[in-house]
C-alpha cells in the first residue's frame, strides 16, 4: 500500500480550478503530486512547481516531455495518473499521449474540444483498458448518490418528468473585454469550442439528470441564445429533453442569470414520488411521496445507501460541499488505481466515477443542442 502518484499538466499560478483539483485530490491523503507542467509558459511551470515544493527535476516545461520523461523513470518513481486541468482545447493532445504511454487519466470537463478528439480518446481509453475519469464533480456529493440510489431501487416507481436547471450570472455583462482570464478562454471558440454555457454548465445538469436517473437522453430541441452583445458563443440555453423511457425533461443553463451564484438544482418525479436536490443546499435532499408528508433527508443521518455513506467523510451537521464532491472522485479513482497494482478488482462503489463514456454522451450533447439551436427541424436525436 502506498500513495497514488498523480502528475498535473496546467494549473499553475493564477488558475482556479488547478487549486481545486489539487486540494480534492489531497483531501483523503491517497495521492500525492509529485510532477506537472502547470502552464504552456514554461517559466510560470517552473514557478508553479515551487509553490508546491516540487522536485526542481520533476516540474517540466511543457506535457510532452513531463510525459516520456515520467515514463522514463523506475515504476517505483513515476506518476501513476496524469491530472488535466487545463482549458477545453488542451484536453485531447495530453490526455492521448498519456494513455499511449500506460498513465491513467483524470480530465476536467467537457471532454475534448470537438467530436472527432472525443471520439478517438473514447477508442484509446477502450483499446489500452486504462482507467480515465471526466470530474462532473456533482456526481460526488452523497445526497446526489442517495437520490441515485432512491431511483434506482423503484421507490418512486416509473420516472415520468425530470427537471434540472444551472443559472450562473457571471457572465451577465461583457466580461470578457475585461481581460478576466476565466471568461476570455470560456467565450473564445477557439479555446472553448462550438459552445458556451452549454458546454461549460449545461453539460453539468446533462450528466446529473442522467446520472441520477439511470436514463438516456433520446432527442432534444433547444432554443439557444446570445443574449450579451458582442459575444462569440452561447450564454443562454432553453433545452426539452425526452428520456429513453418515455420520460420527459427540461433542461435550462444560463450564465446571464444576473445575481446566480452557482444555482444547480433537479427535481424528479416518478408515479409515486419525487426527489429534489440543490447544489447551493448539498447536504439535504426533498423527498415527496404522493401518500406521505414531505422528507428532508440530510447527509449522514439515518438509513442512507451505501453509496451515500462511502461518500460522507465528517459527522452530520458539519457541511460537506463542493471539494468533498470532487474528492471523492479522486479517492475513487486512487482505489480503483490501487486495486489494480494489487492485482484486484476494485469494489463497486470505487468505480463510480464519470467514465469517458459519460464524456462522449457530455459532447454529443453539446453538438446536438447547439445542431438544435440552429436549425428549424427543432427536435434532433441524440
Amino acid at each position: 500500500m502506498r500513495k497514488i502518484r498523480m502528475g498535473m499538466v496546467g494549473g499553475g499560478r493564477g488558475a482556479f480550478i488547478g487549486a481545486v483539483h489539487r486540494m480534492a485530490a489531497a483531501l483523503d491523503g491517497q495521492i500525492e503530486l509529485v510532477c506537472g507542467a502547470f502552464s504552456s509558459d514554461p517559466e510560470k511551470s517552473k514557478l508553479s512547481g515551487k509553490d508546491f515544493f516540487l522536485d526542481e527535476s520533476r516540474v517540466y516545461a511543457n506535457y510532452e516531455e513531463m510525459i516520456l520523461k515520467e515514463k522514463a523513470l523506475p515504476a517505483s518513481e513515476r506518476m501513476d495518473f496524469v491530472s488535466i486541468v487545463t482549458p477545453n482545447h488542451v484536453h485531447y493532445g495530453p490526455a492521448k499521449m498519456a494513455l499511449d504511454n500506460g498513465f491513467h487519466v483524470v480530465c476536467d470537463k467537457p471532454l475534448a474540444f470537438d467530436m472527432v478528439e472525443a471520439e478517438d480518446l473514447e477508442k484509446t481509453v477502450l483499446d489500452t483498458g486504462l482507467i480515465f475519469a471526466l470530474t462532473h464533480n456533482y456526481t460526488g456529493y452523497p445526497m446526489v448518490k442517495e437520490a441515485k440510489s432512491i431511483i434506482s431501487k423503484g421507490e418512486l416507481g416509473v420516472i415520468k418528468k425530470v427537471v434540472v436547471e444551472y443559472p450562473q450570472g457571471w457572465l451577465s455583462t461583457l466580461v470578457e473585454a475585461t481581460n478576466q482570464k476565466q471568461a476570455a478562454w470560456r467565450t473564445d471558440p477557439s479555446k472553448s469550442g462550438i459552445a458556451g454555457a452549454m458546454g461549460d454548465i449545461g453539460t453539468h445538469a446533462e450528466n446529473l439528470a442522467e446520472y441520477i436517473t439511470g436514463l438516456k437522453i433520446t432527442q432534444l430541441c433547444a432554443d439557444i441564445s446570445t443574449l450579451v452583445e458582442g459575444r462569440e458563443l452561447d450564454d443562454d440555453g432553453n433545452v426539452l429533453l425526452r428520456f429513453d423511457n418515455g420520460a420527459k425533461g427540461i433542461l435550462y443553463a444560463s450564465q446571464i442569470s444576473a445575481g446566480e451564484e452557482n444555482n444547480l438544482r433537479i427535481r424528479v418525479y416518478g408515479e409515486t414520488g419525487g426527489i429534489e436536490w440543490a447544489q447551493m443546499e448539498p447536504n439535504s435532499l426533498i423527498l415527496r411521496m404522493a401518500d406521505k408528508p414531505m422528507q428532508i433527508l440530510r447527509t449522514g443521518v439515518g438509513d442512507l445507501s451505501e453509496a451515500s455513506k462511502a461518500a460522507t467523510r465528517i459527522p452530520a451537521g458539519h457541511p460537506e460541499g463542493y471539494l468533498e464532491a470532487f474528492a471523492n472522485i479522486y479517492k475513487n479513482v486512487a482505489k480503483c488505481i490501487q486495486s489494480r497494482i494489487q492485482g484486484k478488482d476494485p469494489k463497486p462503489e470505487d468505480n463510480d466515477f464519470p467514465s469517458i463514456q459519460d464524456g462522449v454522451r457530455g459532447m454529443k450533447f453539446i453538438y446536438k443542442v447547439i445542431e438544435s439551436g440552429k436549425s428549424e427541424q427543432k427536435w434532433i436525436d441524440l
